[in-house]
Order: C-alpha cells, then structure tokens, then sequence
C-alpha cells in the first residue's frame, strides 16, 4: 500500500468573524491540495474505464482493510472490472462483544469522515455517478452520512440527488435498529435523495440477531426484517410511500435455498458476497443497472416494497 495522500486532522481550527466560521486559511489550503489529489488519482482511473462511475464500498463490524479490500476486489470483478472502485474503511476489527461495543463507537465517529469523502467525489465533475454498498455495521456510518448530507442540501434548496450523484444506495445486512431505521430513512425521506434505494435483509441473520439481543432492540434490527415480522405501523409507512415505488426495495433473502450460503460463515451474516444467489442480484443491480422484478433481474415481487430471492436465481437472464 502507498499513502497518496493525508488531510489535515479534524476539526479544523477557526475564528469568528462577524458572526461567521472562518477556518484557518493554511489548514482550509492543506484540505483543498488533499482533495485534488484525491480528485487526480479518481481521475487517472477512469480513464481506463469507459463508465465514469465510482464504487464505493462501507464494511462492517470486526473487518479489517485487508477484509474490506478483498471484498470490493472480488465485486469490482464481477462487475466487469469497471468503473472506479474505493473501499471506505474504518477502525472495526476488533472480535467479541467489547469489540462490538468498540466498532459502534467508531462507527458513530467515522460519519463525519465518509460524509466528506462523499461531497468531495461528487463535486468531481468527471464523476457521473456513485454507487454506495454498505455492509453490517457500516450501514449505519453510510445512513448517518446521507442524512447530514440530506438535511444540508435540502435547507440549502439543492437536489440530493443531483448535487451527490448517488445511484445505488445498497444496504447489505444492516446493523441498524428497525425504530432507529425508520425515523433515519423514512423521517427525512432518504430514498428521495439518491436513484435507486436498496437493503437486503434475511430473518436467519445470527449476528444481527445476537446485536438484536445486545441491544434489546423493542422492534427488532433492519437487517432481519421480512415481509411476514413486519409490524402494523411500518406496514403502514411501506404503504405510504408508494411515490418511491421506482427507488426503494427491500430484498428478502432466507438462506434456505442456497446451499453455498454458509461458506465461510457460520452466522449468515455475509450472504451478499456469500450466497451466490444474492451476490449475482447485487452484480445485476450495479452492473447492468437493471431494476427489481426487469426481465435480467427475475426477482419475485411481494407486499410492501418486498421482493424475494427464488431458487436457482437469476437461473438463464435477459439483458434489457
């Protein structure tokens, strides 16, 4: 590994003048020769790529950089080895239960950071689009980070959308309280802020079920939620939102018809890069950008924004 760059330590230093924030100029100078170098290696790699799209992928609890690297290394292959692929990584592999306490805290810290490493990359005007895939615990740092950017676009009267370029905005196995959830997603509206929302979820999830535990989650953890746990008030609010019914999905995924699922992985935790089945829906989605239920992408529609992963998936496909 080569360090290209470092940014100066946060937070900046400031004054007030006249009512205002007014960062330190030679550390405001410092952050912005970071972001252009940043922008300069983004830049020599899509070159080499005929879609001008970013990748960015958000690991999970106990994951280490070499974990996080392995698992964009392998998507970014079978997504045909383009575009630009970028792992943000946090300090969280550290196993156990105190080390789970450990990666919630550095979780909560890391927001601030993927925030900015998000408004940098959009900024770039020879980035078309972004594609963020979240794992685990780390669908919490990536949830945090678009609603601050959410709430300061939208009271500025900007886009979201336009003004960060997300596409996909995947939620693999989500860490997150389902109340916790619900009030993050659906209280600022978050599916309206990027093009296309996703979250795989799968009831036989164990390490969502034992921070389920842990955490006495009262509704239970988004990452376990199914069409038959659903309970009457988000039923209610999966009715509500019908006007997203072209960018929010929920894809269930129980395990039982996958017999590759448990590779690796005795708590059923990582079947989007386990299960072959989830892995190829993930590929499909970001690859060919195909939405649920297309002819290439034959997932089977449920109630509720639901769609469920059959047997033998995506069996023989048709690329729109």
């Amino acid at each position: 590994m080569t360090e290209i760059v470092r940014g100066p330590n946060i937070p900046l230093p400031f004054n007030m003048v006249d009512g205002k924030i007014v960062d330190k100029p030679s550390l405001v100078e410092e952050e912005q020769q970071a972001t252009e170098a940043i922008r300069n290696r983004i830049m020599k790699q899509l070159t080499l790529t005929p879609r001008k799209e970013v990748f960015i992928y958000v690991h999970g609890y106990n994951n280490t950089f070499d974990d996080a690297a392995f698992a964009m290394a392998e998507l970014w292959h079978f997504l045909g080895r383009t575009g630009v692929p970028i792992i943000y990584t946090w300090p969280a592999g550290y196993p156990g239960m105190f080390g789970y306490t450990y990666g919630r805290e550095s979780s909560e810290f890391s927001i601030y950071h993927l925030r900015k490493v998000l408004s940098y990359i959009s900024s770039f005007p020879e980035v078309e689009k972004i594609h963020v895939i979240a794992h685990s615990r780390g669908a919490d740092v990536a949830v945090a980070a678009l609603r601050e950017l959410t709430i300061g676009a939208r009271t500025a009267g900007i886009d979201p959308v336009k003004r960060y370029k997300i596409h996909n905005f995947v939620l693999a196995a989500p860490d997150l309280d389902l109340q916790v959830a619900r009030q993050r997603i659906g209280g600022d509206h978050l599916a309206l802020s990027v093009n296309r929302f996703t979250i795989y979820s799968s009831p036989q999830d164990k390490a969502i079920g034992f921070a389920n535990r842990l955490f006495r989650s009262p509704r239970g953890r988004l990452g376990t939620v199914s069409e038959e746990n659903l309970d009457e008030t988000l039923k209610e609010v999966m009715q509500s939102v019908e006007q997203l019914i072209e960018r929010f999905a929920f894809i269930d995924f129980s395990g039982a018809t996958d017999a590759k699922v448990s590779q690796g992985d005795r708590y059923g935790h990582s079947y989007f890069r386990n299960a072959p089945t989830v892995s190829s829906d993930v590929v499909l989605m970001l690859r060919d950008d195909l939405d649920p239920g297309s002819p290439g992408r034959p997932l089977v529609q449920g109630e509720h924004r639901f769609w469920h992963i059959p047997p033998g998936y995506p069996g023989k496909t048709i690329k729109n």
